[in-house]
This record gives C-alpha cells, sequence and structure tokens, in this order.
C-alpha cells in the first residue's frame, strides 16, 4: 500500500508549465469576460424592453385619444357592449396588438374593454393622473394580470378633458422578447469566447517558444542560478541592448571599469565615454581576446550578439598578468646579461691567471683595479644622480641588459631626482617601458644609444629618453599610444601594444602628459611631464642638489658600450 492518503492521490494542481498556466490563465480571464458583458448586457435589456412596451401603450392611448369621433361618442353614447366606443376600440386592439384599450369618463366609468362584463365599471387603478391632463407609463396589475400601460386625457373639439384612455401591452410578450434574445446574445458570446480562446492559444505558443516550454519554477531558478553567476564569478560581464544601452552589469565589470549601478540604461558612450574600450564593447572593434586598458588596469575583452541584436561582452583583469609578463622579461634579460657576464668574467680570470703566471704583479693588480671600478661607477653614477632606490635599482638592471644587447646608456650630469616621489611605482612603471622601448629600438643600429635624462622644475618631474633607433613617423605619433598598437612580435606569455598606453594612462592620472618627437642626433625623444610628481618636502631637496649643478649639459656614460 502507498502511505499516500486518497486525498492527497485524488488532489489535482495547476500546470507547471508557463505555455499551460498562461493558457488557462487566459481562457479563464476570456470566459470570465465573456459572462460578465453577457450580464452586464441582459441587466438593462429588461428594462429596455420595458421601456419600449411603455412608450408603445403610450403612443397607442395618444393616437386613440387623438380620434375626435371617440370624445363625441363618449358624450352622445351610453356605456355597452355595442356601443360605439367599445367597436372604435377593438378596432384600435385588434390593429395594434393591444392586450386591451379602456376609454373612460372622468369618473373612471369604462366605456370600452376587452372583457365586456367590465363595461359600466370603475377602472381598478386610479386615473387621476391621466384625467388631470399628465401622460402616465407604468408596469401595474390590473384585471387583465400585469401589462405595461400608458394612459392619457381624452378631450372634446375644444381642448376640454372629457375622459381617459388606457392601453395596455401583455407583460408576458415583454418577457418572451427577452428570453428569445438570450440564445442568440449567447451565440454571439460563445463566438467570442471561442475566438479569445484561439487568440489565447496562439499566445500561449509565442510564450512557450520564448520561455522553451519551462515551468516558473525552472525560470526562477535560472533567475537565481543567473544572479548568483553573475555576481560570483571573477569575471566582467557587461550587456547591452539593441540600442547600445547598458541593461546589466555584474559586480567585477562595475570593479573593473570603475561605475556604478547608475549607468544601467544610459548608452555605452555615455557611460564609459570615448576611448577603445568604448569601441571594443560596442563593437566597433572586432577580433578575440581583444587588449584595452581603462584607468590602470589591463582588460582582455570579448564581445557576442544576442539574438534580440544586443551583445554581451566578457571582461579578464590581465593587469597582474602584464606586469609578471614584463617582469619576466626583464629578469630573462637580466639573465643572458648575467650568463654572457660570466662568460666575460671567465675571460677576466684566465687574462689574470695569465698575468700571475707571467709575474706580471703590476700590470694583474691595475687589471682588476680597472674591471672593479667599472662595475662600482654604474652603479655610483646612478645612484648620485637619482635618489630614489626603486628607479635607482631599475636604472642600474637596464645598464646591465643594455651592456649585453650593445647599447651605450647615459644619464646626463644635470640629471637629478630626489627620493621624495608621488608615485615612485607609476614612475618606475613610466621609465621601464620607455627604457625597454627605447633599447629595442636602438639595439643594432650603428653607434647604439639610449639616454635617460630625469630632472625636477618646483614639483614637477620632466623625464626624457632619447634613442638612436629609426624614430617614430609624425603620422604615427599619436597612434602609437593606442593600445593594442604594436610592431613587435608578440611574447610567449601574452600580447603587447600595452606599454605606451598605460604611460599615458599613468601620466594623465598625475595631471601630466606625454608626447613623441624627434631627437636631435636622429631617433625617437619620448618626454613624460608630471605637474604634481614631487610631495612638498621633495621640492627642497632638489631645489638643494640641483644649486651649483645646473649649468652643464655634460652627459655621464653608464654603460660602455659594445666591447
Amino acid at each position: 500500500m502507498s502511505p499516500t492518503s486518497p486525498a492527497r492521490r485524488l488532489r489535482v494542481g495547476l500546470p507547471r508549465r508557463v505555455f499551460s498556466q498562461v493558457l488557462l490563465m487566459q481562457l479563464a480571464i476570456a470566459a470570465g469576460v465573456t459572462v460578465l458583458a453577457t450580464g452586464l448586457f441582459l441587466a438593462p435589456l429588461g428594462d429596455q424592453l420595458d421601456d419600449q412596451a411603455m412608450r408603445r401603450a403610450l403612443a397607442i392611448a395618444q393616437t386613440t385619444a387623438a380620434q375626435p369621433r371617440i370624445a363625441e361618442d363618449l358624450s352622445s353614447s351610453r356605456p355597452t357592449a355595442e356601443g360605439p366606443v367599445q367597436e372604435a376600440a377593438e378596432r384600435i386592439r385588434r390593429a395594434s396588438g393591444a392586450e386591451y384599450v379602456v376609454i373612460m369618463n372622468r369618473e373612471g366609468v369604462r366605456w370600452s374593454h376587452t372583457d365586456r362584463g367590465q363595461i359600466g365599471k370603475v377602472v381598478s387603478t386610479d386615473p387621476s393622473d391621466a384625467l388631470a391632463g399628465r401622460d402616465v407609463m407604468e408596469i401595474d396589475n390590473g384585471t387583465l394580470g400585469r401589462s405595461a400601460r400608458g394612459k392619457v386625457a381624452l378631450r372634446d373639439a375644444s381642448g376640454e378633458i372629457m375622459g381617459a384612455v388606457s392601453v395596455g401591452i401583455e407583460y408576458d410578450s415583454v418577457r418572451a422578447r427577452l428570453v428569445h434574445s438570450i440564445p442568440g446574445l449567447l451565440a454571439y458570446a460563445g463566438g467570442a469566447l471561442a475566438v479569445g480562446a484561439l487568440a489565447a492559444y496562439l499566445i500561449s505558443r509565442r510564450v512557450q517558444r520564448q520561455t522553451r516550454d519551462l515551468a516558473f519554477s525552472d525560470i526562477s531558478a535560472l533567475l537565481a542560478e543567473r544572479e548568483a553567476m553573475l555576481h560570483g564569478i571573477r569575471e566582467g560581464v557587461v550587456a547591452l541592448d539593441r540600442a547600445g544601452r547598458i541593461r546589466l552589469l555584474n559586480d567585477e565589470a562595475q570593479r573593473l571599469l570603475g561605475l556604478g549601478t547608475e549607468v544601467i540604461g544610459q548608452p555605452l558612450d555615455a557611460a564609459l565615454g570615448g576611448g577603445r574600450t568604448t569601441d571594443v564593447l560596442a563593437g566597433r572593434v572586432t577580433g578575440t581576446d581583444l587588449l584595452t586598458v581603462r584607468g590602470q588596469r589591463v582588460l582582455v575583452a570579448n564581445r557576442m550578439p544576442t539574438d534580440d541584436g544586443g551583445a554581451v561582452a566578457t571582461l579578464r583583469d590581465r593587469t597582474e598578468l602584464e606586469q609578471l609578463g614584463r617582469e619576466l622579461d626583464s629578469t630573462r634579460g637580466l639573465i643572458d646579461a648575467l650568463r654572457a657576464q660570466d662568460h666575460e668574467h671567465a675571460n677576466r680570470m684566465h687574462t689574470l691567471l695569465g698575468l700571475l703566471e707571467l709575474e706580471m704583479y703590476e700590470e694583474a693588480a691595475e687589471y682588476v683595479g680597472d674591471v672593479a671600478g667599472a662595475h662600482r661607477v654604474t652603479a655610483e653614477q646612478i645612484t648620485e644622480k637619482i635618489h630614489d632606490p626603486l628607479l635607482a635599482a631599475l636604472l642600474v638592471g637596464k645598464a646591465t641588459v643594455a651592456t649585453e644587447r650593445g647599447v651605450a646608456l647615459s644619464v646626463p650630469r644635470d640629471a637629478a631626482l630626489p627620493d621624495r616621489l608621488v608615485d615612485p611605482g607609476g614612475l618606475v612603471t613610466i621609465v621601464g617601458n620607455l627604457v625597454d622601448n627605447a633599447l629595442d629600438a636602438a639595439a643594432g643600429t650603428r653607434h647604439a644609444r639610449v639616454e635617460v635624462d630625469l630632472r625636477t622644475e618646483g614639483r614637477t618631474v620632466v623625464l626624457q629618453v632619447r634613442d638612436s633607433g629609426p624614430g617614430v613617423p609624425a603620422e604615427q605619433r599619436e597612434t602609437i599610444f593606442t593600445e593594442g598598437w604594436t610592431t613587435k612580435e608578440p611574447p610567449a606569455h601574452g600580447k603587447r601594444g600595452i606599454g605606451l598606453a598605460l604611460v599615458r594612462r599613468l601620466a594623465e592620472r598625475q595631471g601630466g602628459s606625454v608626447r613623441v618627437g624627434e631627437a636631435v642626433d636622429g631617433g625617437a625623444e619620448f618626454t613624460v611631464v608630471l605637474p604634481e610628481g614631487l610631495t612638498e618636502s621633495g621640492i627642497a631637496a632638489a631645489e638643494e642638489h640641483d644649486g651649483p649643478q645646473h649649468g652643464g649639459a655634460t652627459m655621464t656614460r653608464v654603460t660602455e658600450g659594445p666591447r
């Protein structure tokens, strides 16, 4: 035996599918509207039929009273079954289809009646209103039962009231007309219900296709899962409608783009402003895994159109990955440089060993001093000019890489930078990107060189990086700062075309600018100006350091170039 009770087994519930529920609800609504409309139509129909019957009775009575011969016969004859008044009244009754036509004198005595036995008797209802000259319409009970009545005054040729005329329409005929109209009305109502049912079925089928025949509980669960997924994943999702307005922005997208929920419903261009990020999300730039920069973040965007004409774009944060990739490139460069130095060190050790074996002690000591001094001078020359430890360490490492690549890296004698930077990390990124690009451009050229000039003017930090490479054509001097633009082969860890875009974003974040021009001796010259690059305490340090040295422009050679 099943543990389920009979009542529970017999219980009938609503269908689960959206299609079925919508169809049942629409059929119920259509049936309810049909019944209501029919009831609202039948309710006043009875009153209208009563009014029509009373007006018809009144019209017959007025027509009867308008015949002057009847008033004359009333005054000149007696109330008898064969009198002229009775004959005239019966003739009118048969012609009009009325139930009765009663003609009475001023005392209410009948001169005519359908029941001849009532002639000569006083009427059963009060005729005072009609005898007073007022038209009367009413439904009342009399000797012949319930009827719709019309009463008017009967006047002679001079207009004096001689009596009254009362005409009755059988009330059963009025009711019969009402009952007779019901089948036709129900037929129309049934036709309207059938049309409504067909329309409901078609609409429900459309809903079924659009909801993919899911149940309401399934849709509710999908919505809950969608909200949890969208706001829980660590990937930004931006949904756009066919007009390009934002209709969805999950938590990660808000973080990556720096937006809030108030932009939902706004056009993409108004919410984000101009730029490559907007073009990528709007579909004006096509492709997969498109790189773009938003603020300090490097993003990878993909866009997928939807069936309704809109689109869904996903955003991934590659900022840390790009930084790791650049650090990896730098580390590989340092490893290559160290490998080369190890090879050079072995050669030097062999040279030193040979000098010692030849007992050339003075030459050996001088050789050791030259070799040790060259490396010491490199670090000392940089740290004397660049007091910020991060930048100094960066330039020392870049000098080693430059030596390995056969490039002479120079720092001017009047270069000076105190260690009171507002954003040392941002300046390290700017210098690192520009020096890397300069080394790539200068490597392999004749008399390859890169010059790095860092100086201050009040709180303003000015950076200039020059190289002996081929330079940047004038028509491309704005394009090179666009995300994704590059002339180099992509590295193994990712894509290129981000470095210069980051340089511009970091400079603009501090209210500064970056531009590229042509160096005096050829090649490219990048100039970065950071108006608020130093703290207040850093200004005094810069002025104290710059005092006696700003007169010269001699360059300090940090690396020796090709050997």
